[in-house]
């Protein structure tokens, strides 16, 4: 196996991925912490603020410009929403040293950057620079207020709104346009020394690199070695079945400006069958995953009610969301469609065919992983957050096995939570 793990400090980790099919190597740091909805926009913001600058590197621009001088590096931040967690996400991706002019400690330079951005930003006067938290707050704040332009996303995050209100997961990402108005320098400050003193972190290392040498490297800095451990607060990624619902549909109707309808339904899973999730995955590729699903082929192409239809599922909650942009006049018919579909599926209206079809797309994606060193880092972080590890084989391995039996029982407890329509 070409991935190796050690905890150098409790809620701190180390994950190592060798592999020689690139010439880069990409070095990433994940904070997680449970998503609130009193901290979610400070989080977001946090985020933004540390890629300004460090005590040793005062800007954004005196960090490009050292990052340009090793060989053109990139670095990259964001945040995630993964289940019920909040995620900073740092990268920093440098030219595998094997293909240097000369030697040059090229990882341990990149890895002092990368540390210093994230654990030992700017300050001034006790908080953050005050001319960089008010530019942030301004530019999250178009994000945000932004967030209604592509109809499309806005209509996806609507529905999961409507469908988790009150909970974790239907908080937004980047936080809340009534927060910024309270946020300081100061307590932002004071928010981000908490977050970084309690979050569970982990750090990998994708490239040619040897296992014992990079931990050594990455114990012995500066701002890692500063790090207290700690019983690192953030929500397990396990599955837990829905309790299943007596409540009729939540039906949420939204006008706009719109030439066209979006419309969105969240399903809810409820199994307890050990191996649910890839029971799930494959069910939901049949249903509306790819151009052979059953989505795609009834509801556009067959009754052309639809310019898109598919479906994706969110592991992390028991919950397959279908969209569909479509005309507004054929709602109607497009809901009463996409529910046959749904109803076909607990019925075994599905083919052997069908099936390998959606296996072939999954394995195919599982295998895509580990074409770009990115996504291999990501599925290794996406067990992480679970405590569970299924290797990429392993995961090949139980798609396979998946029976029509298998898809029947799960789509027997699926059933239909929210519906939300955007129209005119």
């Amino acid at each position: 196996m070409n991935y190796t793990k050690k905890e150098i400090k409790e809620g701190i980790t180390i994950h190592n991925i060798i592999t020689n099919k690139f010439k880069t190597n990409l070095y990433a740091v994940f904070l997680a912490a449970p998503l609130t909805r009193e901290d979610v926009t400070k989080t977001a913001l946090v985020v933004a603020i540390l890629r300004r600058g460090t005590q040793n590197i005062k800007s954004q621009d005196l960090i490009s410009k050292k990052l340009e001088e090793m060989y053109g590096a990139s670095f990259d931040c964001g945040i995630e929403k993964t289940g019920d967690n909040h995620i900073m996400k740092f990268y920093l991706e440098t030219i595998n040293e094997e293909f240097l002019p000369k030697k040059e400690e090229l990882t341990k330079k990149s890895l002092n950057i990368l540390f210093d951005i994230i654990f030992n930003p700017l300050t001034q006067q006790g908080g953050f620079k005050a001319e960089y938290v008010e530019s942030e707050k301004n530019k999250l704040k178009q994000i945000i207020e932004g967030k209604i332009n592509n109809k499309r996303a806005y209509s996806f995050e609507r529905c999961v709104e409507e469908m988790f209100k009150g909970e974790p997961y239907g908080l937004y990402k980047y936080g809340y346009v009534e927060d910024l108005e309270k946020i300081t320098p100061e307590n932002l400050f004071e928010y981000y020394k908490e977050f970084i003193g309690k979050c569970k972190i982990d750090i990998f290392a994708s490239g040619e690199n040897a296992p014992e040498e990079m931990i050594k490297m990455i114990e012995h800095n500066e701002q890692i070695s500063k790090l207290k451990a700690r019983a690192a607060v953030y929500v397990v990624d396990k599955t837990i079945p829905n309790e299943v619902s007596t409540k009729p549909e939540n039906i949420v109707e939204e006008h706009m400006q719109v030439g066209q309808g979006n419309l969105v339904l969240g399903l809810r899973v409820n199994s307890k069958k050990e191996n649910a999730r890839f029971i799930a995955s494959v069910y939901n590729a049949i249903l509306g995953g790819g151009a052979n699903s059953k989505l795609f082929q009834n509801v556009r192409e067959k009754n052309s009610l639809a310019y898109t239809a598919s479906s994706t599922f969110r592991r992390q909650k028991d919950a397959i969301f279908i969209r569909c942009g479509i005309e507004i006049d054929k709602y109607e018919k497009a809901l009463s469609t996409i529910k046959e579909q749904v109803q076909d599926m607990a019925k075994g209206d599905f083919t052997e065919e069908d099936m390998e079809n959606a296996k072939n797309l999954i394995i195919g994606a599982i295998k895509g992983t580990t074409a770009e060193q990115d996504s291999e880092i990501t599925y290794y972080y996406s067990q992480e957050l679970s405590e569970s590890f299924t290797s990429i084989e392993d995961y090949i391995n139980k798609i396979e096995q998946v029976s029509k039996q298998d898809i029947i029982e799960l789509a027997k407890d699926v059933w239909i939570d929210t519906i939300y329509f955007l129209r005119d």
